[in-house]
């Protein structure tokens, strides 16, 4: 099959010729870069996250120091979370916490409707900003959470590692469940609308826990959701669709849609692509902990990857998930220069 898809996805994406594989990283502005936190000594989380200034600032400072080949805007995928009125909150070490979660169907039904232009204009400005800022060198890539791992916060009241809470409500209250989920699919379908609308070129789907589901789970109770987000995504812009842990789902998740389907490091990249067909693109994949590793444990790391990806248009070097803060900023722009000088076509 032809690979008609891929190619438009960088051309949209990368609004220029692609002479190499592009790449960029999750979580590439974070705690591992000292810029980074230099901004985070003055600035707490929250903080940061509603400051434009220093979000566009953030979001722009991989560009600058590793030469990636897009900026992803600085947010968090919580964020839309907050102007429900659960309580969110940020602890420092012990990451997002939810101080009201969501246990009943009476609540489930009752999530206030919100106002994305109103709640969440502090993302929309970092964008504008980060946008202007860029000058169109590279693109711009915003991002939210899907509605899976949004519901699975707001019920466990944070990260969790079984999800126990989650799976029994969504089997106990279907019918709870499905309403819940339908309001957060609409509000993160606004929400990504509006970061397009402010200058974002591309957008991510954030999935981080839905692969603690089998596929028969994910069919029924969260397909519909996720498919019902990127349906009402304004036309023509780009979506990539991600999870972790989800090698027994990604069939269903190229199901549910997405320009391009993100792969952990959990699978072999070039027989998975197979497998979903060529006329989706992949991002990835690469284990995040390799960067730990020497120089020379990158370059043949990567050199994998790309032989499985066989020079195909419509692959996007990633990781497989976020860069770990005890990675060496050195070992991370040398991925990027690796990737470019082994991809160079």
């Amino acid at each position: 099959m032809a690979p008609a898809a891929p190619p438009a996805f960088l051309q949209a994406c990368l609004r220029r010729p692609v002479p190499f594989t592009p790449i960029w990283l999750m979580r590439q502005a974070g705690r591992y870069m000292p810029e980074y936190r230099a901004v985070r000594a003055r600035l707490g989380f929250l903080e940061l996250c509603k400051n434009p200034d220093a979000a566009a600032e953030v979001t722009l400072q991989p560009v600058e120091r590793l030469g990636v080949d897009a900026a992803i805007l600085f947010a968090d995928i919580l964020l839309v979370l907050e102007p429900l009125g659960v309580g969110l909150e940020f602890t420092r070490g012990d990451g997002p916490r939810i101080d009201r979660p969501i246990r009943t169907s009476q609540a489930a039904r009752a999530l206030p409707q919100i106002n994305v232009d109103d709640s969440l204009a502090f993302v929309f400005e970092t964008v504008r900003r980060a946008r202007k800022a860029l000058a169109d060198r590279v693109p711009l890539i915003g991002f939210a959470g899907a509605p899976f791992t949004l519901a699975s916060y707001l019920i466990e009241g944070g990260p969790s590692r079984e999800f126990l809470l989650t799976k029994a409500f969504m089997r106990e209250e279907p019918e709870a469940w499905a309403a819940m989920m339908t309001a957060l699919a609409d509000v993160t379908a606004a929400y990504l609308n509006g970061q397009i609308a402010a200058g974002a070129q591309a957008v991510q789907l954030f999935d981080s826990w839905v692969g603690t589901l089998a596929p028969t789970d994910y069919r029924e109770y969260v397909l519909p959701h996720s498919r019902r987000v990127i349906a009402a995504l304004a036309p023509g812009v780009p979506v990539i669709h991600f999870g972790v842990g989800t090698g027994g789902l990604l069939p269903l998740m190229k199901a549910a849609g997405g320009d391009v389907i993100g792969l952990d490091w959990r699978v072999e990249l070039g027989p998975t692509w197979e497998r979903l067909g060529y006329d989706v693109a992949v991002q990835g994949n690469l284990d995040p902990a390799v960067l730990l590793a020497g120089v020379g444990a990158i370059r043949r790391a990567a050199r994998e990857i790309l032989g499985g990806a066989a020079g195909r248009p419509g692959h996007v070097f990633n990781l497989g998930h976020g860069i770990h803060k005890e990675t060496p900023v050195e070992h991370v722009r040398a991925l990027v220069d690796i990737v470019h000088e082994l991809s160079a076509r």
